[in-house]
């Protein structure tokens, strides 16, 4: 006959072995992928840790937290013990990490196609739908702000000129940096992307508003409107 063991519960493992503990005794580096979910989800369900939940979790991902991060609320609260609210903390906390970047003390300088990439990656990546932004430069070609524009479907979305203008007038750019993204992985500019950056670099000159590039972002790669000699 088997025997029955009741579950141990976080609150019961060694000090030592708690996330929350261990973090605090060893310091974050020493935590695991799962440890650190489990910290994000407090606790797990009738039959699973927080660890071992958040172990299942990302088994279901094939450990890859780049995958995790593709994950919409609605797919996590498919686990047994993660309802919204730990999802939405989930999500939260991988997209503040894909934003992170080394801190400066000065403003980023683009000097090329993969400075602006490197700028609009972390918004534009990973996404299921298009969005549109904007990468704001100064006449040092120095970052003063991105800003996002529209967020359409699967298949595109609407960048409206006026939009686009009247926020680059409002931060005083000099130059302004176009971006969306190709969530089926595609590089290739589609004719709506040509003409609506045509007519982007004809009003920018009116206005003494540069159009300096337009990239096309998918989650591996990019397309540089400038490096191919269209704008």
């Amino acid at each position: 006959m088997a025997i029955y063991e009741p579950r141990i519960g976080i609150k019961q493992w060694a000090e030592a072995d708690r996330p929350r503990e261990k973090l605090m005794l060893h310091g974050r580096r020493h935590l695991t992928d799962a440890e650190l979910i489990a910290i994000l989800i407090v606790s797990g369900n009738t039959e699973e840790s927080a660890v071992d939940l958040s172990k299942r979790i990302l088994a279901s991902c094939n450990h890859d937290l780049d995958a995790l991060g593709r994950l919409e609320v609605k797919d996590l609260c498919k686990f047994r013990g993660i309802g919204e609210a730990r999802a939405i903390s989930i999500v939260g906390a991988l997209e503040l990490g894909r934003r992170r970047k080394p801190g400066t003390t000065e403003m980023v300088r683009i000097l090329s196609a993969h400075d602006c990439h490197r700028e609009l990656s972390p918004v534009l990546t990973d996404l299921p739908h298009e969005e549109f932004w904007i990468l704001l430069l100064n006449r040092a070609n120095q970052v003063i702000t991105k800003h996002q524009v529209s967020k359409g479907g699967l298949t595109g979305t609407v960048a409206d000129p006026k939009v686009i203008f009247k926020i680059a007038l409002e931060h005083n750019a000099a130059y302004v940096v176009l971006a969306h993204n190709h969530p089926s992985g595609n590089l290739k500019p589609s004719p709506e992307d040509l003409l609506l950056t045509r007519n982007l670099v004809s009003a920018g000159k009116l206005l003494d508003l540069h159009i300096l590039d337009h990239l096309i972002i998918t989650n591996k790669s990019f397309f540089s409107f400038n490096d191919d000699g269209l704008i």
